[in-house]
């Protein structure tokens, strides 16, 4: 039987956080599986949360503020953990963040897909609540069936297959950026696997239900690439 990891970092944003949980918990999948949530420096009312959700419903929860000194966010880390975790025990990774809502099927699905060989990552599309295909997605709307793609894969719902984990080590991300979808999608690329994106499979998505200030982006852009560039936020 396959043997999988699957993770979820939060910050804060609780009310999005709980149902991720929940649905991840919820979830069919012919495999060994553990889940693990990386509490991101969250507030104490949200850790302490977690930590209930986890005692009830059976998961592990790493508090980051335990182990590291390094502010929010800290997804290299994530990763880097991750990765380590997956390749002892010879596991896929599946990367769920903290506003998706995915169903029984979601991670059976993409476990499917990722038994061929020549993949190395297998996304499931996002979208919002009225099956609208939503960010960071919108390229893929014109599609309508399951695709291999050249853009970047989004970790929203994503699987990273082990025989590409074996092959990058994210040891070598950039520690001056924030988020890694775009250079870890395109290495597996370089490595010679393809990136397959699921349109069948399809998740609920609430963008940035972590960090609100990056609804910016849509609603006062000038505002958003102030804080981009002076703040030194939102490094991609």
């Amino acid at each position: 039987m396959k043997n999988l990891l699957v993770i979820t970092p939060v910050k804060n944003s609780m009310r999005t956080a709980e149902r991720t949980i929940i649905s991840v918990m919820n979830s069919c999948c012919n495999a060994n599986w553990k889940y693990m949530v990386y509490d991101d420096f969250s507030d104490e009312e949200c850790a302490s949360k977690l930590d209930e959700m986890a005692e009830n419903l059976g998961f592990d929860v790493v508090h980051l503020a335990n182990i590291i000194s390094s502010p929010s966010p800290n997804y290299r880390y994530v990763l880097q953990s991750a990765q380590q975790s997956a390749l002892a025990n010879d596991a896929d990774l599946v990367i769920i963040e903290s506003d998706v809502v995915i169903k029984p099927d979601t991670i059976a699905n993409m476990m499917q897909v990722a038994e061929k060989t020549d993949v190395g990552m297998v996304a499931a599309v996002t979208v919002d609540a009225d099956d609208v295909v939503n960010f960071p997605y919108l390229y893929a709307s014109k599609y309508r069936a399951d695709v291999s793609v050249k853009k970047r894969l989004s970790f929203c719902c994503t699987l990273l297959c082990n025989r590409f984990l074996k092959e990058y080590n994210f040891q070598k991300l950039n520690p001056e950026k924030q988020w890694y979808d775009v250079p870890i999608s395109a290495m597996s690329r370089k490595l010679g696997f393809k990136n397959m994106l699921l349109i069948s499979t399809r998740v609920l998505h609430t963008p940035h239900a972590s960090r609100p200030w990056k609804l910016l982006k849509y609603s006062n852009p000038i505002k958003y690439y102030w804080y981009k560039f002076t703040r030194g936020m939102d490094k991609i």
